[in-house]
């Protein structure tokens, strides 16, 4: 594997639903990528996810790679759940299908390329990489709006 790679992510949405935004934030060394997108019409879950999946789409091979991210659906989803509805299924704990299936079964493919890490960092907090990350999601929205 390649040496460590950071990559911060945040979603948000203008009302749940509503229009939405998504940004990543990726760092290798000095070099930094910032990336970012939206929908018209979205959650902020199917946000949260969608920052991940654009920043491991622009890896070209694969990497070791620490992501930093303010949701815990995002974090505990790869950690925890994901395992469980797979089995089950697609399945939720109580039977029901799991939301944004597609996404997360886009996220699980990406993932499996490369030797992942997942943090969990506090949204407005101060943490400069997910203080950019939220305006770049947050500007983002005003271009789907």
């Amino acid at each position: 594997m390649s040496p460590k790679i950071q990559i911060f992510t945040d979603g948000a949405c203008s009302g749940n639903p509503g229009p939405g935004g998504w940004a990543y934030l990726l760092r290798y060394g000095e070099y930094e990528k910032l990336g970012s997108g939206g929908e018209p019409h979205t959650t902020n879950n199917k946000m949260e996810l969608q920052a991940v999946i654009e920043a491991l789409k622009v890896l070209k091979k694969p990497c070791a790679i620490a992501v930093y991210t303010d949701s815990q659906y995002v974090r505990k989803g790869m950690l925890e759940w994901i395992a469980g509805w797979q089995k089950k299924g697609w399945k939720n704990a109580k039977g029901d299908a799991v939301k944004n299936q597609d996404l997360w079964q886009a996220l699980l493919a990406l993932s499996k390329i490369h030797e992942m890490e997942w943090h969990w960092v506090k949204g407005h907090s101060g943490h400069p990489e997910n203080d950019r990350v939220d305006e770049a999601a947050r500007l983002a929205i005003k271009g789907n709006a």
